[in-house]
């Protein structure tokens, strides 16, 4: 059943928020007035869900209640097949809205990529997903900034760290995070033989100076000139920023930008970004149960996903799920694969949650 005192609630507090949106003391104030038009459009979907829903099920009871007459028996029988259905696709859809987000669904996205085992064919593949996530990014509209790079021979990247930002990223790239690996036969193979490489992705939320309180006393900073291959444009200043924190042991290196502030507020970015992920991550392993199934325990160790050139296939270990449109993929169409890891995440949230209601309800 689903609760309607709630969904009454949530549609008056809309509706509240309607008004307020209106009122000159709001829009005088621009961080309330965005705080509160945020609030109204999380609430957007499913108020307009239920408002559907409870509109279907009035035309429902009157077309049932309608049968009695003999002038319109045929025409409601007609009907209410096609209302039950919608009633029901409704109601799950509800549902779902109703489930509880993870706070950080709406934040930014650091997204770190690394080579792992396969020598230079695995530094081309980090290369590749990098490509793939960065047209995946434009595709959806969001803003990629290069935090930091590291380059490895014949065109190859040993570490990439991104920040991206844009309407919801975390809620979308959240299941990226693990071992993809990849079977090809490199261009350097002259039997033809197929090799198997691998690369890490680590999807972190952007984590903000109120989420995570760095004392300057805990950090080692150093400067130094800033490296890089061949002496192309190379920055010789010294702005190559190196942040160690020390409680952590954590150690974040920036050297992309010219500024030595930039290349430390970078650093600091990332810095806060696998702190908070720290804290995440020992806040899960009290709970790890909820993380297992089909969507595995979000440990990177884990091989999430499969990339076949030879048979243009790309397979998602987590949820069984093969699509023979690598090519596509590669070039940032991850909506087929992205939406199937959110519906098996939603409809395991759904099944915990009927489970957690019969057990309350007996």
């Amino acid at each position: 059943m689903l609760p309607i005192d709630k969904l009454e609630s949530l549609r008056a507090r809309h509706g509240e928020l309607d008004s307020l949106l209106c009122d000159q003391a709001v829009l005088a104030d621009s961080k309330r007035y965005t705080s509160l038009s945020k609030e109204r459009a999380e609430l957007d979907e499913i108020v307009a869900t239920y408002a559907r829903y409870t509109d279907v099920a009035r035309r429902l009871k009157e077309d049932r209640e309608a049968v009695a007459d003999p002038e319109l028996r045929d025409m409601v029988l007609e009907e209410i097949p096609a209302l039950e259905v919608e009633l029901t696709a409704l109601q799950t859809r509800l549902e779902t809205l109703l489930l509880p987000r993870d706070p950080n669904d709406a934040r930014n996205t650091m997204l770190e990529i690394r080579s792992g085992t396969g020598g230079e064919e695995a530094a081309l593949f980090a290369a590749d997903l990098f490509r793939m996530y960065g047209r995946y990014a434009e595709r959806r509209g969001w803003r990629v900034e290069l935090m930091s790079m590291s380059d490895a021979s014949a065109g190859g990247i040993k570490e990439v760290i991104l920040l991206v930002s844009g309407e919801r990223v975390y809620s979308q790239m959240r299941f990226e995070g693990g071992v993809h690996r990849v079977q090809r036969v490199p261009a350097t193979e002259a039997q033809g033989r197929i090799h198997t490489s691998t690369a890490t992705v680590a999807v972190l939320p952007e984590a903000d100076e109120i989420d995570v309180q760095i004392n300057d006393a805990d950090l080692e900073i150093n400067i130094a000139a800033s490296g890089g291959p061949g002496g192309q444009g190379v920055n010789t200043t010294n702005s190559a920023v190196q942040i160690q924190h020390k409680p952590s042991g954590i150690i974040i290196k920036c050297q992309d930008e010219r500024s030595q502030i930039k290349n430390k507020a970078k650093a600091l970015k990332i810095l806060r970004a696998r702190l908070l992920d720290r804290e995440r991550d020992a806040q899960h392993k009290a709970v790890a149960a909820e993380r297992r199934g089909m969507v595995g325990t979000g440990e990177r160790a884990e091989k999430i996903r499969t990339y076949n050139y030879p048979q243009n296939r790309v397979t998602d270990h987590r949820i069984g799920l093969t699509l023979h449109k690598l090519d596509l993929v590669m070039d940032g169409d991850l909506d087929e694969l992205i939406t199937a890891l959110r519906t098996s995440h939603q409809a395991e949230l759904l099944q915990q949650q009927g489970v957690a209601d019969s057990a309350q309800a007996g």
